[in-house]
């Protein structure tokens, strides 16, 4: 069996926490309502992983990603920095 290594040149953990950012206020939304809105959708994102994924400290998972798409009216490319 073959086991490999997350390796990252830096300490960010992922790509999508500053534009996450940006999209969340931009719907008026605090990291608590974002959470709150998520859980409708069964996805369960609390407050301080939300900062933490703002902060670029936590990985997120592609079921994650497409529920903030969801919620924050945004396209994956869009979080994920491949379109302006």
């Amino acid at each position: 069996m073959i086991y490999t290594k997350l390796v990252l040149d830096n300490d960010n953990r992922n790509i999508i926490g500053p534009r996450l950012k940006v999209a969340r206020l931009r719907s008026n939304l605090t990291q608590q309502q974002l959470s709150a809105k998520l859980e409708t959708i069964a996805v369960y994102i609390d407050r301080a992983s939300i900062s933490k994924i703002e902060q670029q400290k936590r990985i997120v998972t592609d079921y994650e990603l497409l529920a903030l798409c969801q919620i924050l009216k945004v396209s994956p490319g869009w979080l994920l920095g491949l379109e302006k």
